[in-house]
């Protein structure tokens, strides 16, 4: 076991991803120690979410709020407006709840070990055991999708996903080292992330090539074992963009709870078999003109919305929300779905 964490600090040393919200090794032995803010940041927007899609927003978010004490005193709407296009509205939600505690319960600075972590907003066993691994050093097994990869590469599990969990924690745990723990974690993803790949992972530069048990017994691409996935289901709708004759858009506001709750958006309905001809959701009468189809992926649902736009309407008829010019659309805090359909409407809303 003392040789997996032996062989991957090496190679880890050399070879580790340069991210904005990494300490690397060699500034660690310059005495430079990981940001827990900034850890605590990027697992919260790393959820389901590649790097290189977070990259961009985590420099925006720590540009505008540098730290707890800032993000706290933001409102909850300028979250949301600076995730748009982030996805999974839930994250920058729970946000803003978890900087309030920090700040009210530890005095703005977050507690180091896991069990108190996870009792913060949005942050569940994985998130918690990353932050106490990589922000303080402390021994906790920190599994995601990556090193699920390697775990059952290396010990060839053959148990499927998800009833395989508790065995790759288990594992994970023992190969831990009490030093250096956290660069361990980061290790670990690194070597999911750039060497072992779901497709044609590079076994011959890989540092565990000599210990991985898959790459002996069997084929390493055919790890980890998966249930066959759930087919997603098909709800339908439709979304009225309405254009006064100042060229302004009407939006409302989403429930706080729920799917994309408290952004902006378009008036708009869906549901499993809703017909999307269907005007008795428009927000006012007007002369709807169907504009097109679009399509949207869901974590567990599947969207078909079909988009009607009417022009020139007087702004005294929308009651339940607010005209915006279109020029300023971008400062609205509106989800990827509503962009997709303004911008099906008129191509070159976001362009102004």
């Amino acid at each position: 076991m003392q040789k997996i964490a032996s062989q991957l600090f090496k190679w880890y040393d050399q070879h580790h991803r340069l991210l904005p919200w990494r300490t690397t090794p060699s500034e660690q032995k310059q005495g430079i120690k990981a940001d827990p803010y900034k850890i605590w940041l990027s697992e919260i927007m790393l959820q389901q979410t590649t790097v290189k899609t977070v990259k961009p927003y985590f420099t925006k978010f720590i540009q505008k709020w540098p730290n707890i004490q800032a993000l706290s005193a933001a409102s909850q709407e300028d979250i949301l407006k600076e995730w748009s296009g982030l996805g999974y509205y839930s994250r920058a939600r729970s946000l803003k709840s978890c900087a309030d505690q920090i700040l009210s319960k530890y005095n703005g600075q977050f507690p180091k070990h896991a069990e108190k972590l996870r009792a913060l907003p949005g942050l569940g066993n994985y998130t918690a055991a990353a932050i106490s691994a990589i922000a303080f050093n402390q021994k906790e097994a920190v599994v995601d999708s990556n090193v699920q990869r390697v775990i059952t590469r290396l010990f060839l599990i053959t148990t499927a996903l998800p009833f395989a969990n508790k065995e790759i924690h288990q594992y994970t745990r023992k190969i831990t080292p009490y030093s250096r723990p956290g660069d361990f974690a980061q290790a670990m993803m690194d070597l999911g992330a750039t060497l072992c790949t779901p497709k044609k992972p590079k076994c011959l530069i890989c540092p565990l090539t000599k210990l991985c048990l898959a790459l002996q017994k069997d084929n390493p691409e055919n790890f980890p074992k998966k249930n066959t996935i759930k087919k997603k289901e098909l709800r339908t709708g439709n979304t009225f963009i309405a254009l006064s004759e100042n060229q302004r858009i009407f939006l409302q506001k989403r429930h706080q709870k729920g799917l994309l709750g408290g952004m902006s958006e378009t008036p708009n309905h869906f549901a499993q078999e809703a017909n999307k001809q269907d005007m008795a959701f428009a927000p006012f009468p007007a002369l709807w003109v169907y504009q097109g189809d679009i399509h949207h992926i869901f974590s567990h649902f599947l969207l078909s919305m079909s988009v009607y736009m009417a022009t020139n309407l007087s702004e005294n008829i929308g009651k339940k929300g607010w005209w915006v010019k279109i020029e300023d659309l971008t400062k609205e805090a509106l989800p990827s779905l509503i962009k997709k359909a303004i911008k099906k409407a008129l191509p070159d809303a976001f362009n102004l």
